[in-house]
């Protein structure tokens, strides 16, 4: 449990499409790296080291920077037991913590439920992106849902105050008489209430925001940014989401030039959101948590690397321990998973770890069961 006065924020940032974790956290002192990554790897000369074994990719020196400060906590070899290679199961299976089965209920769906079980804030959760991720979706849970935070609202298109007002007036008229109606008519009834109560919140934030940090120009960097100005507007908000864009780190073909632009932005973004909410003061109740649905194959393709298993994940923050928990997976053939690195961190562990330690929540039913819980924080 955190002994921070103020509430304990949770900020998850997932990059889509199975990073290659070969090439984030680098085993240039592996000679079987270099034999496996003919083309697609990383010069032993450029990479940032950690150890004499393994160091950060190049393009990662803003987070390099940051684990040099004991702020980072390098989670190695994460993964569940037999690995799904479909981006949709896998990342069914991280959102919702049901391996065996299809999942209903996402499990911070689950922990939203037990921090706000009255609903009382209908801003505890946060999404910044399209759509809303399987991770957060739980019956009767409310969730905004931001594609842009500056121009979020309800009609935001009518320019005259006056006549968007009486629009929305209606549509809080179509939705209230909904209520006690129904099961079926009630969640339609709030949910549109929610909406339109969460973008008026919402709306304030940039307003208020002022900042000497310049995020980049990329989707991860801006809505990282969306992130700071709500948590800085103290709306209450607990727990934050955010996505790279879609299958953005699936890198079958030109990985080495992508990859490199990928961690080069999503570095920086993370940097610049610790470096945000430090200069403000804000960042001592809040946790990032940086995560992908697999890891990529050990053998490169000529041009890039197809899906594999045993990923890499990062916990970040002035709170997090920083350091490496868990061993580098063996990149010994006979201990390979069908040509795959093996996992060793199961990721429920990770989840229940910031759970209980974190968040102070009974983490067994959020993720369906007990795991291994880390030192990180």
């Amino acid at each position: 449990m955190t002994s921070t006065k103020k509430d304990p924020v949770l900020v998850v940032l997932q990059l889509s499409g199975g990073n290659d974790a070969l090439n984030t956290i680098v085993p240039y002192g592996d000679p079987l790296y270099l034999d496996n990554r003919p083309n697609v790897r990383i010069p032993v000369d450029q990479v940032l080291p950690i150890n004499d074994y393994i160091g950060f990719n190049p393009a990662m020196g803003p987070m390099k920077r940051l684990y040099d400060e004991g702020k980072v906590a390098v989670i190695q070899g994460v993964g569940y037991p037999s690995p799904s290679r479909s981006h949709f199961r896998s990342m069914d299976i991280w959102h919702t913590c049901e391996p065996d089965k299809v999942g209903d209920e996402g499990w911070l769906g689950r922990a939203i439920r037990d921090i706000d079980p009255q609903k009382e804030n209908v801003l505890t959760a946060v999404n910044f992106g399209r759509g809303l991720p399987r991770s957060l979706v739980a019956p009767g849970v409310p969730v905004a849902s931001v594609g842009n935070l500056e121009t979020y609202g309800v009609l935001t298109g009518i320019e005259i105050e006056e006549q968007r007002t009486k629009a929305l007036d209606v549509f809080s008229r179509v939705y209230s008489p909904m209520l006690g109606q129904g099961p079926v008519l009630d969640y339609f009834a709030q949910t549109g209430l929610d909406a339109l109560e969460g973008a008026d919140i919402l709306s304030t934030a940039p307003a208020m925001y002022s900042s000497s940090v310049e995020y980049g120009g990329d989707t991860v960097a801006q809505y990282m940014r969306n992130i700071a100005q709500t948590h800085l507007a103290g709306f209450g908000s607990r727990v934050f989401y955010t996505t790279a864009p879609y299958n953005s780190f699936d890198t079958h073909a030109g990985e080495l030039a992508n990859h490199t632009r990928l961690w080069t932005e999503t570095s920086n973004a993370v940097a610049d959101f610790y470096d945000d909410l430090k200069e403000h003061n804000a960042g001592e109740n809040v946790i990032l948590l940086v995560f992908t649905e697999f890891g990529r194959r050990v053998h490169d393709n000529g041009s890039g690397t197809d899906h594999g298993s045993g990923g890499v994940a990062f916990v970040v923050g002035e709170q997090v321990k920083g350091g490496l928990y868990g061993e580098y997976p063996s990149l010994e053939e006979n201990k390979l998973l069908e040509g795959d690195l093996h996992f060793n961190n199961d990721f429920r562990g990770i989840y229940s770890t910031l759970m209980e330690k974190w968040m102070g929540l009974d983490a067994q039913p959020i993720v369906n069961g007990s795991f291994e819980q880390m030192d990180f924080i």
